[in-house]
């Protein structure tokens, strides 16, 4: 997204990068002020709730200012890097002009491409110390936080007072504080009363580094003010501080993990689980996997046991299409997907993702090859983009790479089963009547109640089964 502030210099906002995201960290700056940029030039570096992403300049000129250092989240929407363009981009060098044009607020989110941004706000710039923003007196506040909550804008209301254009520069009194939910959260961890806190966004409206702010300033109005009624909500602020560093370590919870804690949590809490079962010899699929391995089809492929369990599930689901669907509340209808986009769990150093394969059941047993090995293999690079991990419809995760039986898995939101994969051991079995060592694993399909039932979920996990104790079906089923 891309703000004009005057005839030479452009503000560069923080895209959406993702459906639905609302932030994102800075990482890594590749670019100072003064530099020259060209349009398509790699920027910087963002961590999204979902993954890395390198975000490209779209015009070519000479870069003023970085509005904010590494290691900052900054919201969806705001400018990080001003850049002069033209004839500016010999004055780089000048002061910024403060005033700023407004431009009408668009009627709802529109879609975007990756590094132009989401659709312009109705403010240009967040203003700068001392600047007029006399747009925001005519905005009532419960509209401002009505967008602010994402229901997009509201009907026109009455002119504000003429003394309203000063509330932006000071605390709201009157009116509830302007603040976009996750800043409130972040306010109400912090024990800070957003009634106290100066903003500095555009509209009068609090931003993080508001809080952080008020949390940071010295406190010599508390000093002759009685403590007993702050005392509790400034517990929380002051704790992080008195831990023994020696014996502790915090670790920020943001980026991957942030959205891990909440899919995890909103799904373990919406959809009622199952989980299931059944102890398999797969003796004959791994030597299956052996034999492809020699296959000149398969040259330069990776073959090995997760390739037959995928197709084995794709196999099952063919056979029980009702498993592969989803749970809509809002419209209270159950979803039947009649295309499997099969998500495969991957711990990254950046924390745990599920990328997808689309389209995984159009795919012959060497494409599924091909698709595994790209996916397995972008995903430790830290390269797996945000597309590849939406619209997936059900999910492996082989917890048996590290040498454990078996777990229950939690679903991935939207999803309806996870299919959990054992390691694969040798074990006495009985085989046509006698014990003999073979290789020998569990799997555990954990599956949304909602929409599945006890039988469904069976005989999908009866079939994976099958199809590994017995590959040849593989082909009969097929």
């Amino acid at each position: 997204m891309t703000t004009m502030t005057d005839s030479s210099v452009r503000e560069f906002k923080m895209p959406d990068v993702g459906e639905g995201l609302t932030e994102a960290e800075i990482l890594k700056w590749y670019v100072q002020p003064g530099d020259t940029v060209t349009d398509g030039q790699v920027v910087c570096e963002v961590e999204t709730a979902k993954a890395a992403v390198e975000l490209p300049i779209p015009y070519d000129g000479v870069v003023r200012e970085l509005h904010f250092p590494e290691g900052t989240t900054v919201d969806v929407g705001t400018s990080i890097i001003a850049v002069a363009v033209g004839d500016g981009a010999a004055a780089a060098a000048e002061p910024v002009q403060e005033a700023v044009a407004e431009e009408p607020k668009p009627e709802g989110r529109q879609p975007v491409l990756v590094g132009y941004g989401v659709s312009t706000s109705s403010t240009k710039r967040r203003p700068r110390k001392g600047a007029e923003a006399p747009a925001a007196a005519q905005t009532p506040a419960s509209a401002i936080q009505a967008e602010l909550n994402g229901h997009g804008p509201a009907a026109p209301a009455a002119p504000a007072a003429p003394a309203a254009p000063a509330a932006p520069a000071a605390p709201v009194t009157g009116d509830r504080p302007l603040a976009k939910p996750p800043v409130r959260k972040l306010a109400k961890d912090l024990g800070v009363d957003l009634a106290t806190v100066v903003p500095s966004g555009p509209d009068g409206i609090i931003t993080r580094e508001d809080v952080h702010a008020a949390v940071a300033a010295p406190e010599p109005a508390q000093a002759a003010a009685p403590r007993s009624e702050p005392a509790a909500p400034a517990a929380s602020p002051s704790a992080p501080t008195s831990y023994d560093t020696t014996r502790e370590t915090r670790i920020p919870v943001k980026g991957v993990r942030k959205a891990t804690a909440a899919a995890m949590v909103g799904s373990a809490f919406t959809a009622p689980h199952v989980t299931e079962f059944v102890t398999v010899d797969v003796t004959r699929t791994m030597k299956l996997v052996e034999e492809l391995k020699q296959d000149k089809e398969y040259t330069g492929l990776r073959v090995n046991p997760l390739l037959l369990i995928a197709k084995a599930l794709l196999v099952a689901i063919k056979r029980n299409p009702d498993i592969n669907a989803s749970w809509d509340e809002a419209a209270q209808e159950i979803v039947v997907k009649h295309y499997v986009n099969l998500g495969i769990a991957a711990a990254t150093p950046r924390g745990l993702i599920v990328p997808n394969i689309k389209d995984a059941h159009a795919q012959t047993l060497p494409q599924l090859a091909g698709s595994l090995g790209e996916l397995v293999s972008t995903a430790r690079e830290g390269k797996t983009s945000p597309a590849a991990m939406q619209g997936g419809t059900v999910t492996i995760t082989n917890v048996g790479v590290f040498g454990v039986d078996t777990g229950t898995p939690i679903l991935n939101p939207g999803e309806s089963a996870i299919l959990a994969v054992g390691a694969i051991k040798l074990q006495p079995w009985v085989h046509k009547g006698k014990v003999k060592p073979r290789q020998v694993t569990t799997l555990a399909l954990s599956f949304d109640h909602r929409l599945v039932d006890g039988e469904l979920g069976s005989k999908v996990l009866a079939d994976v089964a099958a199809v590994l104790e017995q590959p040849k079906r593989l082909i009969s089923w097929a």
